[in-house]
């Protein structure tokens, strides 16, 4: 195995905005949709959806750490989603949405407090991004894999990925893959 694939859990909203821009990032590897750091087992996204399993939806986001850093990775994050709304992102609430960073081992835990610590600097105190151990993670059902891929003009992908996505093009220019 390449020894520098790396991943890390994140969670920031819906998963399908998260795995959109994670999909566009030069340099990673594979973006999976799942469900991370609740109670139940196997959850389903019906499940989820209620909040009462614990989980967050979450995209696990591999990347070669030769081409890209964990820095980057975690400052797209902090700029593709509102790390300053509790349980919340835009009209999806609920304890599923909230934003979260799980780290794989204990150098991940470092530089993801680091970089927390200056995005909580850049929003005046205010973020509220938990970082945790990754726990009792399951892959999404098949539908939720590549769903901005597979379903650009729905109305959720129009009118909440595209803009992510394009947000992410933006400021990240150097990090994106040229368009397809």
């Amino acid at each position: 195995m390449n020894q520098s694939i790396e991943t890390i859990t994140l969670a920031g909203g819906c998963f399908w905005c998260l795995e959109a821009v994670y999909e566009q990032v030069r340099g990673v590897t594979q973006v999976e949709s799942g469900y991370g750091n609740g109670l139940a087992e196997k959850p389903t996204y019906e499940q989820v959806c209620t909040g009462r399993t614990g989980h967050a939806e979450v995209v696990r986001v591999s990347f070669d750490s030769a081409r890209l850093s964990l820095r980057q990775v975690l400052e797209i994050f902090f700029v593709i989603h509102d790390p300053t709304t509790l349980n919340r992102q835009g009209d999806d609430k609920g304890t599923q949405y909230r934003s979260g960073i799980y780290f794989h081992d204990a150098e991940q835990e470092r530089v993801a407090r680091e970089v927390l610590n200056e995005a909580n600097q850049h929003h005046q105190g205010k973020v509220v991004t938990e970082i945790t151990p990754q726990a009792n993670y399951w892959r999404a059902e098949d539908e939720h894999q590549h769903y901005f891929a597979n379903h650009p003009g729905q109305g959720y992908c129009a009118f909440v990925v595209s803009p992510k996505v394009e947000k992410f093009r933006r400021t990240f220019k150097s990090l994106a893959l040229a368009p397809t």
